[in-house]
C-alpha cells in the first residue's frame, strides 16, 4: 500500500524559504564592512545589528502568541509587510540612528514574527521523534541565507551603492515572504502525525521523553527551574557566538589577511545551516542535553583556537566550528522547549526562551565592537566567548527534564 503524502513537507519547505529571506541578519558582516569603509566606527556599525537582534528576540513572544491564536499565515504576512518597509526605509534613511530604527526595530519585528510562525506549524505535522530534524530543516534557512545574500549584497553595494541595495532587498523579500505565507498552515484539528516506519528500529537513547508531562502555560513554564537553566544556556551560547559574527569580514582581513570579506561569512553560513540539520538529527538520537554538552565542548575548543588562528586555514576552521555549533543551538533549544513544556503553547513558550538570544544579540555585538575599537583586535572577545561557553557546558551537565510531580523543583544539585 502506498504511503500517504505528508502535507507537512510542503509547510516545512515553505518555512525554510521564509527563513532564507529573513536570514539577512547573518550577512551583516558584509554590510558592516561597507559602512566602515564609509567612515563609520566598528561600534556604530554594530548598533543597528544589536538592536535588530534584541527586537527579533523580543518580538518572538507576541509573534508566537499570535501564531498560537490565529495560525501562521497571518503572522507571516505581517512579517512580509514589515520586512519590505524596514529594508526600504533603511536605504532611504542611511544613518546610525535611523538605521537602528528602520533595520533594527522594523525589520527586527519582521524577523521575529516571521521566525516565530513556521517552526511551530511544521513540527505539528510530524511525529515527536522527528521534532529535532524538522526544526533543524526549517531554521536552517536562517543560517544558510548569507551564502546567497552575502555575495548578492556585495555585488549590489559595489555596483549600485548600499542605499539601493537595501531598497532592492526590501522589495524582493516582501514579494517572496508574502507568497510563501499562503502555503504555511497548521494541521487540521484532531490531526495525529503518522508514526515513522523506522521509529521502532532505531535505538533512541534520551534523558527525556519526547512528549511533555503536561502542556505548560507560559506562566507555569516561567516558574520552573528548567526554563531558567535552558534560558541561561541559550544566553551563554548566543552571546559567545554573536560577539564575533557581526565582524567576520573585518576579522578575516585583520587577523589572517583574507581580503574577500565574504569568504568567512559564507563559511560560517554553510556550517551554521549544516549544524541546524545535523544537530537536529543527532539530538533526536541521543537527546537534547547530551547534544548541548557536545556543542558547548566544541565551542570551547574553537575559542581556544581562534586567538592563534593567524592563517586563513586555521581561522576558517575556527569560524566553521562556531557556525556549526551556534546553528545547532537554534535547532536544539526549540526542540527541548517542545519536549519539556509541550506543543499546545509552543509558539509563545519558545518566544520567551529565545529572548535569551536577544540578550546575546544586544551585548555580544556591542562588546565585540567596543573591544575592537579599544584594543584593535579580537583576543578578549574570544576569551569572553570561551568563558561563556564553559558556563553553558556546566549547565548542560546538570539540567534534567521536568516531571509531572516536581516541575518546580531545583534541577541543579
Amino acid at each position: 500500500m502506498k504511503k500517504p503524502f505528508n502535507k507537512g513537507i510542503i509547510v516545512l519547505l515553505a518555512g525554510l524559504g521564509v527563513n532564507l529571506m529573513l536570514g539577512t541578519l547573518y550577512s551583516w558582516g558584509v554590510i558592516s564592512a561597507a559602512l566602515i569603509n564609509r567612515g563609520w566606527s566598528a561600534t556604530a556599525t554594530q548598533i543597528p545589528y544589536m538592536v535588530a537582534c534584541a527586537v527579533f528576540a523580543l518580538s518572538m513572544v507576541p509573534g508566537g502568541k499570535l501564531q498560537d491564536k490565529f495560525g501562521p499565515r497571518q503572522v507571516i504576512m505581517g512579517s512580509a509587510v514589515l520586512a519590505g518597509i524596514g529594508l526600504s526605509l533603511s536605504g532611504l534613511l542611511l544613518h546610525p540612528i535611523t538605521l537602528a530604527i528602520t533595520f533594527g526595530v522594523i525589520f527586527g519585528i519582521a524577523m521575529g514574527m516571521g521566525y516565530a510562525a513556521p517552526t511551530p506549524a511544521a513540527v505539528k505535522w510530524f511525529h515527536p521523534s522527528k521534532r529535532g530534524v524538522v526544526s533543524g530543516v526549517v531554521v536552517s534557512g536562517f543560517g544558510l541565507a548569507p551564502v546567497y545574500i552575502g555575495p548578492l549584497t556585495s555585488y549590489l553595494i559595489a555596483n549600485y551603492g548600499i542605499e539601493s541595495t537595501f531598497i532592492f532587498l526590501g522589495g524582493a523579500f516582501f514579494v517572496g515572504i508574502m507568497t510563501l505565507s499562503q502555503i504555511i498552515k497548521n494541521p487540521p484539528k484532531g490531526y495525529v502525525p503518522p508514526m515513522p516506519e523506522d521509529v521502532d528500529s532505531v535505538k533512541v537513547k534520551r534523558s527525556f521523553s519526547t512528549t511533555a508531562t503536561k502542556e505548560f502555560e507560559s506562566g507555569e513554564m516561567l516558574k520552573t527551574k528548567q526554563f531558567k537553566i535552558i534560558w541561561s544556556m541559550f544566553a551563554c551560547g548566543t552571546f559567545a557566538g554573536l560577539l564575533i559574527i557581526g565582524q567576520l569580514s573585518k576579522i578575516g582581513l585583520e587577523q589572517s589577511g583574507i581580503t574577500n570579506g565574504f569568504i568567512l561569512v559564507a563559511i560560517y553560513a554553510v556550517f551554521n545551516a549544516a549544524g541546524r540539520v545535523t544537530w537536529g538529527i543527532i539530538s533526536d538520537r541521543i537527546g537534547r542535553t547530551k547534544s548541548l554538552f557536545f556543542m558547548f565542548a566544541l565551542q570551547i575548543s574553537a575559542y581556544i583556537l581562534l586567538p592563534f588562528a593567524t592563517t586563513p586555514a586555521l581561522l576558517m576552521l575556527g569560524v566553521a566550528t562556531v557556525g556549526f555549533t551556534f546553528g545547532g543551538m537554534l535547532t536544539v533549544f526549540p526542540a527541548i522547549t517542545g519536549d519539556y513544556f509541550g506543543m499546545k503553547n509552543f509558539g509563545v513558550n519558545y518566544g520567551f526562551v529565545i529572548t535569551a538570544w536577544g540578550i546575546g544579540g544586544v551585548f555580544g555585538p556591542l562588546v565585540g565592537g567596543l573591544i575592537r575599537d579599544f584594543t584593535g583586535g579580537y583576543t578578549y572577545s574570544y576569551i569572553i566567548s570561551g568563558v561563556l561557553s564553559l558556563v553553558g557546558f556546566y549547565l548542560a551537565l546538570k539540567v534534567v527534564a521536568p516531571t509531572a510531580e516536581k516541575v518546580l523543583e531545583p534541577v541543579i544539585q
